[in-house]
């Protein structure tokens, strides 16, 4: 008996189905009580150092929803919302931008506080 058995890795594509349609994604920006920042300086478990758009330095949080999801290493663009009630020197880190989306950023003039 003889049986044909394909050569494994090798699968056949349809021609398009690669890649798939492109999503569309806009890129989100600071709501109220809300601002952007650098990360300047990570200082372990679940905190790091930012630079925030008002010139101010504070230490950030990065909530457990967003902890083992979101990778921030120093230099990113993400979005903070001080605490208000209790300390004015800590913020929650709310959202962290790509690359690609902290470029569009700086060339629309959103940054320009920060760079």
């Amino acid at each position: 008996m003889c049986f044909f058995m394909p050569k494994k890795g090798r699968t056949k594509r349809k021609h398009g189905d690669a890649k798939g349609p492109q999503e569309v994604r806009r890129v989100p920006l600071p709501g109220d009580g809300e601002m952007f920042a650098i990360a300047v300086q990570m200082l372990g478990h679940d905190k790091l150092k930012v630079q925030c758009e008002d010139g101010q330095s504070r230490v950030a949080r990065i909530p457990g929803r967003l902890r083992k999801r979101v990778w921030i290493r120093p230099g990113d663009v993400i979005v903070v919302a001080p605490w208000v009630d209790l300390q004015s020197d800590r913020v929650d880190v709310t959202y962290r931008y790509t690359r690609t989306q902290a470029s569009w950023l700086e060339r629309q003039g959103y940054l320009k506080n920060l760079l």
